[in-house]
């Protein structure tokens, strides 16, 4: 800007000073009208010195023809009659200089002409001596230079002046005016005085702008200013330029914004309705119980004459025959007897011909794991949140193509934070020749495998200098430059005027770019905590050379930032954090392999736990001492390691089918998946297991082929039930767009489902051998070693070998304690009630804290805790002063067409109110609500303005300007304006103009590659629209910013019917959280509403399946709820392990509701005389299944997911041990305690079960089966 600068040599306009002034008539001694105190040009102070106008006091001339036509083109008709102060030289030289402000200012009317009126009523005013007054002059070559003078102006003019201008923008730059013409001044004191300032570059002389003035001949002029929007509409600016002339946007209704007080209307709403609830049972209870010792007194007499008898205000009966049989099921349900003798057919099968169906399932899992030869893993976030047809990364990819992909930026901190006493300047004399060292140190890097330079791969957009935003611009990147006793003065007038200390690429280096961490209350930059560089290289399509030589590159500056730079800071005292493009992923990458050895480990013992747990089932501790080498027989160790590696054949199986088709794996399925399988395998072993012991003692005189096959039977539809409602929960997952989320799905219902038929073929063959192996008294893990010495505890019957009533195993102390004291005191009616309401109070507090969970993922939870990105992050947050950039881009727009262009400018008088930069301009000025905060460069306005034939060095053509003889001529209501093809050949010629001093509106810089145009259909395929968004310095911030982007852009396509779209560079991380909800809720209602439909066929009771769902939607509301609790916000890896909720959930649910519905006989006899109906039942499906599910699912995901506590990785400690310790304490407390309940007094009518309907045959096993409890095993009522 060193023509604006030199404006003050050729008028002698700018002012200086502030505050009261003694009038010194040495040099101006006459004050009156008609007379001179400057005029022409007297010469310069030295060889390149401005020129400086000479000292003259004379009376003011008539011009001669040429200066009135120069003086009138320049300065307005009212300038065409009268003398003036003024030479044809100054009005030459003050054209010269005028010609760069205009380029800035041009766009507002009234700011112009305030400008151009201030000067040139300065430099040619007939009356100069009543407002100027010469205080200093020195004498050359026999002429009186000036060198200092006052000037007054009106504080109305001055005001005018300066709020004409205050909101006028310069798109290049994306700032606004002011920033370049008056030196970021906030108000008309201090423009005048930025330009009156004598420095090099600046006023060649010193002009002072006294207030009070003590010559009272002196007066400022009587000139009206315009205004920005002025009843003149010739001088009325744009909307853009001026706020006061702008429509007014609607209000943004914001999502969330209903509230009922303080409270979110949803949580409002379920505290509200559970308190009504209470409040209604309460009283209910209390009636009821006033009632009861109403009735009580009225029949005492009764009481009087008849025999006592047990209460029934008591929760027991005393019946002398088992009550619980009267209300035995007598129906059968039709689908479940298909499934019965279906699963006992294939149980017979397999355990007929256990080697063919080894064999089988392992060929067929080995044909299916042939399809690791395709396996992928997915490690590029952008690919894997985002789906690849999405709007965002469809537009990403538009971007990439047309513009270029974005930057790559190198980015550090440098933070004075290590002192006790607080934050501290981070810059000193020393720091700063330090850093400037450092600089040229990074210049001279060289990649080890490319050899690549900075120099080599930064961007230049000048052509030569490469971008890097540092605070040594401001000294020219000279340590000579950096004066030790005058170096803080020098970063403060740089951070007042970033224009007048541009850096070699050119663009102002505003200071909240390179400075953050202010005092309270303060802008001094010298008192700044922080300062930050980037270093900023071009970026190019992945896996080019290009891409490839830049992180070559990066590696070595990482190398010298972590290893060098950052040792040197702490010698300083200081801290440096950074980044480099290259960073985040090798970060991630490194989390991983944190997190795999924490993982193994946690698997590892789920294993060893389900191996040694499954022994137990058969040998109790009675046994073990009586003879110890049973238990080399009865363990069943090897069993449930083959249980195990059925677990990871299944998960094997699933990424080799679905890698085949190209699917890629996702750290998150490695990660996840094993922990679903194996809560369901596990869980379904147990059951096998645990069911066939049962009929090894109901009927041990069958062989092995029948047993087996009767509790497959039994287990096998509760098998399919969990199984086929978790697979279709996940197979949901599978028409998700986000690629996470859908290929978890896939792969997750895929080994859920191997899982289940390799669990009911090949397990049930391997689970044969092994009762082959113990009824020949074979050791474990060692089946031909032969252990005779367990014959005497293990003695044959018929040969069959097969275990007496007598020999039976002990109850396990769990069954027990569930059977005689849990199952009984938990379905009591008072313990009912209360849990009914314990539950629902837990439910309802869960609601009310949903909208309370936050949506985002932390880049800092992703990556380990000792990360060096940490400090980056954490610093990005508390002192990065400006947002991330962010650009509106059209598709297809056709520019050549007038209509088109008033849609898109703001700037001319003719452009639509609602145009896309006058609602970006709108929406700057609501940042809170719009995250918007810079103006908006548009490149059709300064195209516009570049080809304004006042602008002379801009667009030229034959040396002189391209419109300056044009019909109709270039004006502010766009009707000179091209169209067609001359816009498209001029629109070249501006994109190439270099920007420059002589013309900052030149294209090239700025908008080269910010406008794609076809000529030879005449149109613009893609233009962007560049503005940035405010500080962002939160997760919830970044995706509030992008959601507002994007409303913007679908209000400018409505109100222009333009296809325009927002970008940033972080947008399609943030892309999920726009339809992060409702794919949550869409999801999880979905898998819910499969739960019912399943539920309801499978044990064909709507009333039951209702009950079923509804335990599972109250345990994954309570998961939700304990989310916002544990600070674990909603994300995709969050809404996998949802989904993963759901399944789990299932599983815990669906064994004991099967056992409701179709109640063994051999427990229900048990029941004895206490339960009654569904009461019975329930406690039958407790006693039944209920170790089973707790044993095999809650203790072993609870040993799991205790290790994970351990991990270093906070994305492991949050995202999956708070939401699967939630989730373990949820189910498991929900489905063996509220489902019981819940059952009891709203399941459906149950089935009989076909294997317990077997006639006198079936009755003489259960009369065996019940003989085998010990004396004191009585389930009498006694007991309770």
């Amino acid at each position: 800007m060193l023509k604006l600068s030199q404006l003050v040599a050729s008028s002698g306009l700018i002012l200086l000073g502030l505050g009261s002034a003694v009038a010194n008539d040495l040099y101006t001694p006459l004050h009156e009208a008609g007379r001179c105190a400057i005029r022409g040009h007297c010469g310069s102070k030295s060889l390149f010195g401005s020129q400086l106008p000479c000292v003259d006091n004379g009376l003011a001339e008539e011009p001669d023809d040429k200066l009135r036509q120069q003086l009138v083109d320049l300065c307005g008709p009212k300038w065409s009659s009268g003398p003036v102060c003024c030479q044809t030289k100054q009005v030459e030289s003050l054209k010269s200089s005028l010609s760069t402000a205009n380029q800035i200012i041009s766009s507002c009317p009234a700011c112009k002409d305030n400008f151009y009126n201030l000067f040139c009523t300065f430099t040619c005013s007939p009356d100069q001596s009543l407002f100027i007054n010469v205080t200093q002059m020195v004498e050359k070559n026999g002429k009186n230079l000036t060198t200092e003078l006052d000037q007054l102006v009106s504080k109305e003019y001055g005001t005018g002046f300066y709020d004409s201008c205050k909101d006028v923008k310069f798109g290049p730059t994306n700032s606004k005016a002011m920033d370049l013409i008056g030196g970021g001044a906030k108000n008309y004191t201090d423009l005048l005085k930025f330009l009156g300032t004598e420095r090099f570059g600046g006023s060649p002389f010193q002009i002072n702008f006294p207030v009070d003035y003590a010559e009272p001949k002196m007066e400022p002029r009587p000139m009206v200013p315009k205004k920005c929007n002025d009843e003149d509409p010739n001088f009325r600016c744009a909307c853009i330029d001026c706020p006061s002339v702008c429509p007014e946007l609607p209000d943004v209704v914001q999502a969330g914004s209903c509230h009922v007080g303080v409270l979110p209307c949803l949580s409002f709403a379920s505290i509200f309705t559970y308190s009504v609830l209470l409040f209604s049972f309460l009283v209910a209870v209390g009636g009821h119980v006033a009632w009861r010792r109403h009735a009580k007194r009225r029949s005492e007499r009764l009481r009087l004459l008849t025999d006592a008898t047990p209460s029934d205000d008591e929760d027991e009966g005393d019946l002398t025959q088992n009550g619980a049989m009267f209300d035995r099921p007598q129906k059968t349900y039709v689908i479940n007897t298909w499934c019965d003798a279906a699963f006992s057919r294939l149980g017979h099968v397999a355990a007929r011909f256990p080697a063919v169906t080894i064999v089988s399932c392992l060929l067929s899992v080995l044909l299916l794991s042939v399809g690791w030869y395709h396996f992928e893993i997915e490690q590029d976030p952008a690919r894997l949140w985002v789906s690849p047809t999405s709007a965002a990364a469809e537009e990403k990819a538009f971007f990439d193509d047309k513009f270029g992909p974005f930057y790559r930026a190198e980015k550090i901190f440098l933070v004075n934070d290590l002192n006790l006493s607080g934050p501290a300047p981070v810059l000193s004399y020393d720091t700063l020749i330090w850093w400037m060292g450092v600089e040229e140190a990074v210049r001279d890097l060289r990649g080890p495998k490319t050899n690549s330079s900075f120099d080599d791969l930064c961007l230049k957009p000048t052509g030569s200098a490469c971008v890097v935003q540092s605070v040594a611009a401001y000294f020219q990147d000279d340590p000579e430059a950096v004066d030790p006793d005058g170096w803080e003065q020098t970063l403060r007038e740089c951070a007042a005027s970033p224009v007048e200390c541009r850096p070699e690429y050119g663009q102002p280096l505003q200071p909240n770019m390179i400075l953050g961490g202010f005092p309270e209350g303060s802008s001094d930059p010298t008192e700044a905590a922080a300062m930050t560089v980037t270093w900023v290289l071009n970026n190019n399509k992945e896996g080019s050379d290009e891409v490839k030589r830049a992180m070559d590159w990066e590696q070595v500056l990482k190398n010298y930032l972590l290893e060098t730079v950052q040792e040197q800071a702490k010698d300083r005292n200081l801290r440096l954090s950074f980044s480099t493009e290259i960073s985040l992923e090798q970060e991630l990458n490194k989390s991983t392999n944190t997190d795999a050895k924490i993982i193994v480990i946690s698997y590892i013992i789920m294993f060893l736990y389900a191996s040694l747990a499954l022994g137990s089932t058969t040998l109790s501790f009675k046994d073990f001492i009586r003879n110890p080498a049973i238990s080399l027989v009865e363990s069943k160790f090897t069993l449930g390691v083959v249980g195990i590696l059925i677990v990871l054949m299944s998960i094997t199986a699933s990424i080799g089918l679905f890698s085949w088709f190209g699917l890629k794996a996702t750290l998150i399925i490695i990660d996840v998946i094993p922990f679903i399988v194996l809560a369901v395998g596990v869980d379904n072993i147990f059951l096998i297991v645990h069911e066939f012991e049962r009929v090894n003692i109901s009927h041990p005189d069958e062989v092995v082929e029948v047993r087996i096959s009767r509790a497959l039977g039994r287990m096998g539809p509760s098998i399919l039930f969990s199984a086929v409602t978790e697979t279709i929960s996940f197979a949901l997952g599978a028409f998700v767009g986000m690629p996470a989320v859908r290929n978890f799905a896939v792969y997750a219902a895929g080994a859920v489902f191997i899982n289940a038929i390799l669990q009911v073929t090949m397990f049930i063959s391997v689970l044969t051998l092994n009762q082959i192996r113990v009824e020949d008294s074979r050791a474990d893990c060692f089946p031909c070693v032969q252990v005779k010495s367990a014959r005497i505890h293990l003695s044959g019957s018929n040969g069959n070998q097969g275990a007496r009533y007598y020999e039976a195993p002990e109850e396990s102390l769990l069954q027990q304690f569930i059977r005689k004291s849990y199952a009984p005191r938990l379905l009591g009616k008072k313990v009912k009630a209360a849990v009914i309401i314990i539950f629902l109070g837990i439910f309802a507090a869960a609601a009310a804290l949903l909208p309370e969970v936050e949506l985002g993922l932390d880049q800092r939870v992703a990556i380990p805790d000792d990360s060096y990105l940490i400090p980056y992050f954490n610093d990005l947050y508390d002192y990065f002063e400006a947002g991330p950039p962010v650009y509106f881009v059209t598709q297809e727009f056709n520019g050549t067409r007038r209509e088109d262009q008033q849609k898109i400018c703001a700037r001319y008088t003719t452009c639509q109110q609602m145009s896309l930069t006058n609602i970006l301009e709108q929406e700057r000025k609501r940042p809170d609500v719009s995250y918007i905060s810079s103006t908006t460069a548009s490149w059709i306005d300064d195209f516009f303005q570049w080809l304004n034939p006042d602008n002379e060095a801009c667009c030229v053509v034959n040396r002189k300007p391209c419109f300056a003889k044009r019909d109709p001529a270039w004006n502010i209501t766009m009707s000179g304006m091209p169209e067609g093809t001359e816009f498209v050949e001029y629109l070249n010629k501006f994109l190439k103009s270099p920007t420059d001093e002589d013309c900052p509106l030149g294209g090239q810089a700025s908008y080269g590659t910010a406008v794609v145009v076809d000529a030879e259909r005449d149109t613009i395929p893609a233009s962007h629209f560049r503005t940035s968004h405010r500080p962002l310095r939160s997760q919830d911030d970044f995706i509030k910013a992008y959601a507002s982007a994007r409303r913007i852009a679908n209000d400018v396509s409505a109100q222009t019917g333009l296809d325009v779209f927002p970008y940033s560079i972080f947008y399609i991380f943030f892309d999920q959280y726009s339809t992060i909800v409702s794919l949550t809720a869409t999801l999880l209602g979905s898998a819910i509403g499969i739960i019912l439909i399943v539920s309801a066929l499978l044990l064909g009771s709507v009333l039951t399946a209702a009950v079923v769902t509804l335990t599972v939607f109250m345990a994954i509301v309570d998961i939700i709820g304990a989310m916002a609790v544990m600070g674990v916000s909603l994300n995709a890896v969050s809404l996998v392990n949802l989904i993963i909720c759901v399944g789990i959930a299932v599983e815990f649910c669906a064994h004991i509701a099967r056992a409701f519905m179709f109640p063994s006989r051999t427990f229900m006899e048990r029941a004895k005389n206490r339960f009654r109906g569904r009461d019975a039942r329930a406690w039958t499906a407790l006693a039944n299944v209920g170790g089973s599910v707790f044993s095999g699912i809650t203790v072993t995901k609870i040993l799991g997911v205790t290790v994970l506590a351990f991990t270093k990785s906070k994305i492991f400690e949050i995202y999956y041990f708070r939401v699967w310790l939630a989730l373990v304490t949820f189910a498991a407390t929900h489905a063996l305690i509220f489902l019981p309940v819940a059952l009891s007094l709203l399941g459906g009518e149950g089935y009989v079960d076909p294997e317990s309907d077997g006639g006198l045959e079936e009755d003489l096993a259960s009369r065996r089966y019940r003989a085998l409890l010990p004396d004191g095993d009585s389930d009498s009522e006694d007991e309770y």
